[in-house]
């Protein structure tokens, strides 16, 4: 597949895929949890660097084949290319993003993406022109357009799972290796046959390799700026324990320490976000009985007797009632705050759990986990600092006689 090909080339198109699913899938991430004209920004931005990731990769993948000598590029085709990618991208993206997307609409999606992503590639390929024409095995087509599906299902999985971290990382490397796989496997089966040369003047202007390759190099800089400003942190808010106030307008702050390892959390001590910390001898805000949900076509309530577990999610969590997650609009430390702590424990800066529903607990690594029942079970993480305190509330350490 790679005979002939600048090897250097063929990975710097590696590269500038995963780069750009980074940027794209982490700042899609967001989109769910975010309202209003930053929504649209956060959901732009995701499709641009997606599709400049994709469409990038696949002009460097062209640059290192041996193509014949005298090929130049259309710059019409090479244009609409680009405006394929963006566009299904865009409108994929958008598809998903929209309240609680079922299995069809998500394939769906991925149909429109996949089918999208290999349109781009022939497109762009037919945007060669020179002494020759190309020609292609219908084997390869085909490989090719299951290969872009796959990716395209897996991109939007990615896109709804909201991965951060090092699962985003990894599921950025997945979708850059699969989506120069079906570059060049569309590339291997494709054949330059010697035919006459054509006249292309009144095809347009035309764009030779070179000029081709100062672009690409722009929007290889492009992207690799948005990876590095995606990953710059932002700053977190001072909490004042005297007043309660912030320095930014949210208050999420992290989970403070004591000496003794155990995770002390001052903002457990907030009954809102917004609100300031309770003194002292001041009576204890009555617990809910729901929490809000965002649906489709709204907001909804769901009695906190459903809840298995709460996981923060930037500002907002995700409710998990032992079918699926919803997103609610509170903080990890609100939803902490205003939960019966007789049934619910956080066992972890980003976790809380419902003991009654607590199926099994056991260690792992330095940690630990539990399993919550439901008609679909899960998994969550307990922290070291916690398993002591959790596995005295499900009546595992004997007491002291």
């Amino acid at each position: 597949m790679f005979v002939g090909h600048n090897l250097y080339l063929v990975a710097l198109s590696v590269v500038i895929a995963i780069l750009g699913g980074y940027t794209g899938f982490g700042l899609a991430a967001r989109v769910r949890g975010t309202a209003g004209a930053g929504r649209r920004l956060l959901l732009a931005g995701a499709a641009f660097f997606l599709a400049v990731g994709i469409w990038t990769m696949h002009f460097v993948g062209v640059l290192a084949a041996p193509l014949p000598s005298d090929a130049v590029y259309l710059v019409l085709p090479t244009i609409v290319s680009f405006l394929i990618c963006a566009l299904v991208v865009g409108v994929s993206l958008f598809f998903v993003s929209v309240g609680e997307p079922s299995d069809g609409r998500v394939m769906a999606s991925a149909l429109l993406l996949g089918a999208g992503i290999v349109s781009m590639h022939y497109v762009g390929i037919h945007g060669l022109a020179g002494a020759f024409r190309v020609e292609h095995e219908r084997a390869m087509v085909l490989m090719a357009v299951l290969i872009a599906v796959g990716t395209a299902y897996g991109g939007l999985r990615v896109f709804l799972a909201r991965h951060v971290g090092r699962r985003l990382a990894l599921s950025a490397a997945a979708f850059g290796v699969a989506v120069s796989g079906m570059h060049y496997t569309a590339m291997y089966g494709m054949r330059f046959v010697p035919a006459p040369a054509l006249d292309h003047g009144s095809d347009g202007l035309i764009a030779s390799p070179q000029v081709l390759s100062l672009i690409v190099s722009l929007l290889c800089f492009l992207i690799v700026a948005g990876f590095l400003l995606f990953l710059v942190p932002e700053p977190r808010p001072r909490v004042s324990v005297a007043s309660g106030a912030t320095d930014g307008q949210d208050f999420d702050a992290e989970e403070s320490t004591r000496p003794d390892g155990s995770g002390f959390d001052l903002t457990g001590l907030q009954a809102q976000r917004h609100l300031p910390l309770r003194g002292l001898g001041q009576p204890r805000i009555a617990a809910a009985t729901r929490l809000p949900v965002e649906g489709s076509d709204g907001t909804h309530f769901i009695d906190v007797g459903e809840i298995r577990s709460v996981k923060a999610d930037a500002h907002y969590t995700l409710v998990h009632d032992g079918n699926r997650e919803r997103m609610c609009p509170w903080a990890i430390s609100q939803a902490e705050t205003q939960l019966d702590p007789a049934t619910f424990i956080r066992v972890h800066r980003s976790h809380i759990v419902s003991i009654p529903h607590v199926t099994m607990i056991r260690k792992e690594g330095d940690g630990a986990v539990v399993e919550l029942d439901g008609v679909v079970p899960h998994l969550v993480p307990v922290s070291r600092a916690k398993i002591a305190e959790l596995r005295a509330r499900l009546g595992l350490i004997r007491r002291a006689t």
